[in-house]
This record gives C-alpha cells, sequence and structure tokens, in this order.
C-alpha cells in the first residue's frame, strides 16, 4: 500500500490532536448534551462524506470502464486489419504483423501478447511508462477494475491475445482520492470547528438556567433568567420564573405562617398561665375566704339556737357559701382541669360529656368515641378538651340546640374532633364580622398545634364544628 499524502496526513494528526485535548480538558463530556450533539453532526458530516465517496466510486469505475471498452474497440479493429493482411499472406504476413506491433509499442489501457501455434510467448507489449513503477492497493483495485473478457485473434500461425489494463486509470483514482481525502478531512475538521462553536454559543444559555435550577435546589428562588434569544429557551426562562415567583411568594407565605403559628402558641401558653395564676389566685384567696367564712357562719348557726334571727341569718350565709364554693369549684374546673395522663383522651372526653350531661340534662348529648389506642401528648389533649368546653359552652349560650353530637376520632395523621348540633347556627353577629372571642380562642388553639378548624352547616340544620390536629406538630412548636 502507497504512503498518503502529506496533507492528509497532518489533516488527520491535526484531527486526532484536537480531539484528545478536547477530552483532555473534559470539553467532551460522556453524556453531555453538548457531546451528544457534536457527535451526531460529525457522524451526519462522516456518512455525507462516504456517501459522495461511494457515489464518486460508482462514477470513477464507470468513466474507467467506459475509457477500457473505448480503447479496445478501437485497438480490435486495428488487429482485425493487420490479422486479414497476416492470412492472405502466409509468407511475408508474420513479419509484416510481428513489425507493426513492434512499432506501435504500449497500446491505451491494454497489454497486448503474441504466442506460436505450440504456445511459444513471442511478444509482449511493453509497459506503461506513465507513473512507471507505482500502483493502487489491491482492495482498492478490486473496487474499481471492470471485469472485462480478453479478446483473441487467430492470425493462422500466430495467436494474438488483447487483455484489459486498468492500473494506470486505477491509480489516477487513487491518487485523486488521496487529493480529496485530504481535502475532506479538512472540510470535516473545520466543520466540526465550526459546529462546536456554534453549539458553545447556543448551549451558553442553559448555563444560566443550570445556576437558576442549583439556586433553587437550595431554597433560593431569587434569581430570575433574562430573555435567551431563542423562542424555546425563552419561553422555558418564562415558565421558570412563574415557578421561581410563585415559590417564593409560598416560602414567604410559609415563614409568615409559622410566624403566626408560633405568636398563637405563646398566646395559647401565656393564657394558660393566666388561667394557672387566676385558678392559684382562687383557690387561695377567694375559696379559703369563703371556707372561713362558712366557718364562722356555721359557728354563729350552732351558737345562736335561742335567737331565731341570728340562727336564720347564719343558716342563710351557711347555705350561700356552699353555693358559692360550688361555683368557685366550677371555675376552677374551667381554670385548671385535672392532670390528663398520655393515652387517656378518651377516658377525659368522656368525663368532660358526662359532667355536662349532669349540668344540662334538658340537651341530649351524643358522645362517640374511637381513639384505636392512639398515645396523644399533653398539648393535645388540653386543646382537645379546650375545644369540648367552647363548643359545648357555645351550644348552651348560643344555638337554643335540643341535641348534640360529639365525635372523637384518632387515627395515625391525627386527631379529629366533631360538635354538631340542630340549633340555630351561627348568629348574626357572626354573620356581620363582629368578633367572637370564644371562636377566635378556638381559631388560635388550633392553629398553634399546625392544624385546621371548620364551621359548617349541619345537614339536620344547626352547626357543625370540625377540628383536626396533627399528631406531630412542626419543629418549631415541638422545641418552643
Amino acid at each position: 500500500m502507497q504512503r498518503r499524502p502529506l496533507s492528509l496526513r497532518f489533516a488527520s494528526l491535526r484531527f486526532a490532536s484536537l480531539l484528545f485535548a478536547n477530552h483532555r480538558t473534559g470539553r467532551l463530556q460522556s453524556g453531555s448534551l453538548h457531546a451528544r450533539l457534536s457527535l451526531v453532526l460529525a457522524i451526519m458530516l462522516a456518512a455525507s462524506l462516504l456517501a459522495g465517496t461511494a457515489l464518486w466510486l460508482r462514477e470513477t469505475r464507470n468513466a474507467i470502464q467506459e475509457e477500457i471498452e473505448a480503447a479496445g474497440r478501437v485497438t480490435e479493429q486495428w488487429l482485425n486489419v493487420l490479422v486479414r493482411e497476416t492470412r492472405h499472406d502466409p509468407a511475408t504476413g508474420n513479419a509484416r504483423l510481428m513489425s507493426a506491433l513492434r512499432e506501435v509499442g504500449r497500446i491505451r489501457a491494454h497489454a497486448l501478447e503474441v504466442s506460436a501455434a505450440g504456445g511459444e510467448l513471442l511478444y509482449v507489449s511493453p509497459p506503461p511508462t506513465y507513473k512507471a513503477g507505482r500502483n493502487a492497493p489491491d482492495w482498492f483495485t478490486a473496487q474499481l477494475a471492470p471485469q472485462l473478457p480478453v479478446r483473441h485473434f487467430d492470425a493462422g500461425s500466430l495467436q494474438l491475445s488483447l487483455r484489459p489494463d486498468p492500473s494506470r486509470s486505477v491509480l489516477d483514482a487513487w491518487d485523486d482520492l488521496a487529493g480529496l481525502s485530504g481535502w475532506g478531512l479538512a472540510i470535516l475538521l473545520l466543520a466540526w470547528l465550526g459546529s462546536h462553536a456554534a453549539l458553545n454559543r447556543a448551549l451558553r444559555p442553559l448555563r444560566e438556567i443550570d445556576i437558576a435550577f442549583a439556586r433553587g435546589a437550595d431554597g433560593h428562588f431569587d434569581r430570575r433568567l433574562p430573555a435567551l434569544g431563542t423562542f424555546e429557551l425563552d419561553r422555558l426562562a418564562h415558565s421558570y420564573n412563574r415557578l421561581a415567583q410563585r415559590l417564593d411568594h409560598t416560602l414567604a407565605d410559609k415563614h409568615q405562617l409559622e410566624e403566626q403559628q408560633r405568636f398563637a402558641h405563646a398566646v395559647q401558653e401565656r393564657l394558660e398561665d393566666e388561667r394557672r395564676a387566676i385558678a392559684r389566685e382562687l383557690h387561695d384567696e377567694l375559696a379559703q375566704g369563703i371556707t372561713a367564712v362558712r366557718a364562722i357562719a356555721g359557728a354563729i348557726q350552732q351558737r345562736s339556737g335561742d335567737q331565731p334571727g341570728i340562727h336564720g341569718s347564719a343558716q342563710a350565709i351557711v347555705a350561700m357559701t356552699g353555693q358559692m364554693q360550688d361555683g368557685v369549684r366550677a371555675i376552677l374546673h374551667r381554670l385548671r382541669p385535672p392532670a390528663l395522663a398520655t393515652g387517656q383522651l378518651d377516658q377525659s372526653v368522656r368525663d368532660w360529656c358526662a359532667q355536662w350531661s349532669a349540668l344540662y340534662p334538658d340537651i341530649a348529648l351524643d358522645c362517640h368515641i374511637d381513639t384505636r389506642q392512639v398515645e396523644v401528648g399533653d398539648a393535645i389533649q388540653l386543646t382537645v378538651q379546650r375545644l369540648l368546653q367552647e363548643g359545648l359552652t357555645n351550644v348552651v349560650r348560643h344555638a337554643g340546640a335540643s341535641r348534640v353530637e360529639v365525635d372523637l376520632r384518632c387515627a395515625a395523621h391525627g386527631v379529629e374532633l366533631q360538635i354538631t348540633d340542630n340549633g340555630r347556627g351561627l348568629g348574626p353577629d357572626v354573620a356581620d364580622g363582629r368578633p367572637r372571642y370564644g371562636l377566635t380562642g378556638m381559631h388560635e388553639r388550633t392553629l398553634a398545634l399546625g392544624g385546621e378548624l371548620r364551621f359548617e352547616t349541619a345537614p339536620q340544620g344547626g352547626l357543625s364544628v370540625y377540628a383536626r390536629l396533627p399528631l406531630k406538630s412542626t419543629p418549631e412548636l415541638a422545641q418552643s
């Protein structure tokens, strides 16, 4: 095989060195969009070059065949004339034939052989002087050389054989292909460099998008993408900006909600502290004072049996102080309910419903509890009890109902409390927007634990109060 021309070898070396340099610098990363597009463009260019080369080979093969056939027809006509003259003059015809062949020498695209009747080779046309000593590679010759038959001519005692010889035409085609290959690789290299630069410029906006999404993955949505100059990328940037703006607002709302929850939790803690302080004052001051007054009135009652006026007054004081003690005890129960054991929410609700039914026997109360052995914390137990107290108190004060149902359900996701009555529903004061502090307190308690509270119209009329408290509060509430 012949060595390739210098231009072809230089272009191949330059292309390989650029690919190696790009690989070393990481510019062609495996699996990246840039690398894939570059590979697709390179394959398309290489396929175009291969298709062009295949088309060129076919046309060149046809041209070589036409050239050899044309030269063979001319040579055949000339040899037929010489053969006829030789056969008409057997004495001197052979000598004239050999002299004519030697004078003609090399026949274009053919080799001529003359043999005696016994098979002895008498004459062979001289080898070609054009590009003497060089030949195209065998595989290339096999692709381009046409398969043409050998022509034989009978000149009596001499036999002529005309063999097609496409070696010079094939060598010309090989030289042309080597030159075209150099130019083709140079064009391929320039096209690859141009596509590489174009891809870098076209994909540069994706870096801005990647940076914006990376900041979004870190929870920062303050970056906005500018117009990127391409319709598809501009649509993507517009969609991202809308998404980032909405997420930014959502984060702000979430932060505000967390602040409100912390504030509501602090308010509830302060209210509980105030309730406990008031309960202590009532127990330590008022309750003890009433007890002392009752004891003094009892002593007076015992010693004034012979004085009806004083005895009656003392007896009235004893009765009134007894009622005052019962009232103080009820107030203390509302302000400071008995300690709730973890996991005993169902029993606490049953006890409160039983006490309420005893105080208001005219209102039928149905209590349905399904806790499924779910343990809840003290904060949720206290909140459920406060919501139940306020809800049942509102039934007595505002609903005018004759029946009320209490449903308590505990599941893995949270605690659900629903109080439904058949009363008049929300009063006009609430409909007009005037505040009702009991409902406000219920909202604050529910919000402090990250729950939800809804007021709905019951199917049979009246009001349905629904509260849901998650078992797992937010980290901020857990730490407070």
